[in-house]
């Protein structure tokens, strides 16, 4: 017998409103941790990595110039907690554009148009 009290879903459409008004930051460093305490979700950590200028004329002096460096750091930019679901979810979808992106790059090298 059908549950009545449960009334049937209504859809609501979802919408994006703005995402071109948030700076875009390039990312190129990543960690990725589980919560230590809960241990049910992963937290994804992203940051840019800025290689130091080093501006020595002879391989001697741009040598000299790494010594010095003591650790390049990495700027935080985001820290994102996923469930396992929605990890595989960002999976998916990354997975889905890269796919995409490869066929539009081999087709564009067959017409460079």
């Amino acid at each position: 017998m059908p549950d009545d009290s449960v009334p049937d879903g209504i859809q609501v459409p979802v919408v994006w409103l703005g995402p071109e008004d948030v700076p875009m930051l390039h990312a190129n460093a990543f960690v990725c941790q589980f919560d230590g305490q809960t241990m049910d979700s992963m937290l994804l950590t992203v940051g840019q990595l800025t290689q130091p200028a080093i501006a020595g004329v002879t391989e001697e002096e741009r040598r000299e110039q790494v010594e010095q460096i003591a650790y390049v750091p990495i700027k935080p930019i985001a820290r994102l907690a996923f469930t396992p679901a929605r990890a595989k979810e960002l999976i998916a979808t990354l997975q889905a554009n890269l796919d995409q992106l490869d066929q539009a790059t081999k087709l564009r090298k067959v017409d460079p148009r």
